[in-house]
């Protein structure tokens, strides 16, 4: 909920929102369109997800996605 009251705080026209989450086997389920709704003329980009037991494995993920 922190992060949804600062999406709705702030202007985010024109911006570039690159979300990512880590989980447990949930993804980021409607994190994209949530954000979407929030920041109508933001450009929300693909959502990386990371799983928690395989943070350690994902600086290539990480990499490319940045």
């Amino acid at each position: 909920m922190h992060v949804w009251t600062f999406l709705e705080k702030y202007d985010f026209t024109d911006k570039t929102i690159k979300p990512f989450c880590t989980h447990e086997g949930s993804g980021p389920g409607s994190s994209k369109e949530d954000i979407k709704k929030l920041c109508p003329n933001a450009k929300v980009k693909k959502v990386l997800s990371i799983h928690g037991a395989g943070l350690k494995e994902a600086k290539d993920a990480i990499e490319k996605w940045l």
